[in-house]
């Protein structure tokens, strides 16, 4: 009976030998084991895989054969420190740790130490995970966060001179207004004392309509003008200065049109007004919007409109022209001058499609499925201004009119967004009046 019972305990003994074996070779950390002068004397399979090492090629070496050769001196110190007074460290231990692999690159790793002792020796235990992933995370996440830093700071500048600017109008308007009253009373018996009342509330109608508007907008006028005085006598060095000008104040409005519209979408206070509108009247609209878009236009390029759309269709007229200005302002930024960026209108499947299409710079595999996320820009558009919101709230205002949006692009061949908007009500409209004139 006892010899049967000494046989089950070393078969149990032998059974939990195999089961700490298998644990040990086939966990999904990296196991390092060393004795107390810091030889390795275990190393699991999936630190074979980490480290490019056979267990063969590292059992006896020191552990330092799998750190970087700048951090090995200061590592035995830590290791001697470690094994005169050992204890539980859990991962990271407030330090950036790297490993070494065999072929001598580096990556980052967290590691935490345990430790035993069997027959007086003492041994340490180091499980090692490879953290290069959320490396990467961490510093996309940071650049995002940096860049939204800067982004935010310009908008503060930019509403502080707007205004300051604001302040300054409207106390030139009331400084004109009593003058404006004073002048009543004044020249009010005289003709042409009432001539020049005349002339001052003029001048004064004059100043609010312009003086109200946004600054920027005074800006872009006062460019498009000098552009204009410049036709008679052309100078290239003031030329180039308007056109900065006018770059300046378009990425001015768009970053705050963008952030505006992504604070009304959040707070849901964009309405959508949806509505049958004639052939001639979308037609109309899109000629409108496409006249408008010319003046962003860089030296040779060129919109061409293609349609085939002869049928009422079923549009939030607004939105739709949102949706519009993004897109096409997008390729006009991401292509190249002396380009042609096409437009074309149709209707297939019960849905009003309209694709733009360009030859730009393309947007990365990689980079497309990230494309609809707040503040994401393409590793190929970095140097490009935008704040990385337009397509995010492209989608949104899709969203609203039941619709959505497809992007097909390849690197340096250009990009063709495509927007789908049901028609499914308009047709169903088209149908119930149909049926009420029969009756």
């Amino acid at each position: 009976m006892m010899s049967v019972n000494i046989a089950g305990r070393e078969q149990k003994q032998v059974s939990n030998i195999e089961q700490f074996e298998a644990l040990f070779n086939y966990a999904t950390i990296g196991i390092i084991v060393t004795n107390s002068e810091g030889r390795i004397i275990n190393f699991n399979k999936f630190a074979e895989k980490q480290f490019g090492f056979s267990k063969d090629e590292v059992l006896e070496k020191t552990v330092e054969v799998l750190i970087p050769p700048s951090a090995r001196e200061k590592h035995v110190q830590y290791r001697q420190d470690y094994n005169s007074s050992p204890e539980v460290r859990a991962m990271g231990h407030g330090r950036d740790l790297f490993g070494q692999k065999k072929d001598g690159s580096t990556f980052p790793v967290e590691v935490s130490l345990s430790n035993y002792t069997i027959n007086g020796h003492n041994f340490v235990i180091a499980f090692v995970v490879d953290i290069t992933v959320r490396k990467k995370q961490e510093e996309v996440v940071l650049e995002q966060k940096q860049e939204l830093e800067i982004v935010t700071g310009e908008i503060k500048s930019m509403n502080s001179e707007l205004e300051q600017k604001v302040s300054d109008r409207t106390k030139m308007l009331r400084e004109a207004l009593a003058e404006l009253e004073k002048s009543k009373e004044e020249l009010s018996e005289a003709f042409e004392n009432e001539k020049e009342l005349s002339e001052l509330k003029s001048r004064f109608v004059t100043m609010a309509s312009h003086e109200f508007r946004t600054p920027l907008s005074t800006i872009l006028s006062s460019a498009y003008l000098m552009e204009k005085y410049n036709q008679a006598n052309p100078n290239e060095k003031f030329e180039k200065h308007i056109h900065r000008i006018k770059g300046a104040v378009g990425v001015m409005k768009g970053i705050l049109e963008d952030f505006l519209s992504l604070g009304k979408l959040e707070e849901g206070l964009v309405q959508t007004k949806m509505e049958t509108i004639s052939t001639s009247a979308f037609l109309e609209d899109i000629h409108a919007l496409l006249q408008e878009m010319d003046a962003l236009l860089r030296p040779g390029q060129k919109i061409h409109f293609n349609n085939t759309i002869n049928t009422p269709v079923w549009v939030d007229r607004n939105l739709l022209k949102n949706v519009l200005i993004n897109l096409i302002s997008n390729s006009i930024k991401f292509t190249n001058e002396n380009s042609t960026i096409t437009v074309s209108a149709y209707l297939t499947n019960d849905n009003l499609v309209i694709a733009v299409i360009d030859n730009g710079i393309g947007i990365s595999q990689e980079d497309q499925q990230h494309l609809f996320e707040r503040f994401f820009r393409a590793k190929n558009a970095s140097n490009i201004q935008g704040t990385g919101l337009g397509l995010h709230i492209v989608s949104k205002y899709l969203e609203l009119m039941n619709g959505r949006i497809e992007l097909r692009s390849k690197l340096n061949e250009g990009t063709t967004v495509t927007i789908h908007i049901p028609q499914n009500n308009h047709l169903k409209e088209i149908y119930e009046k149909n049926i009420d004139n029969r009756r």
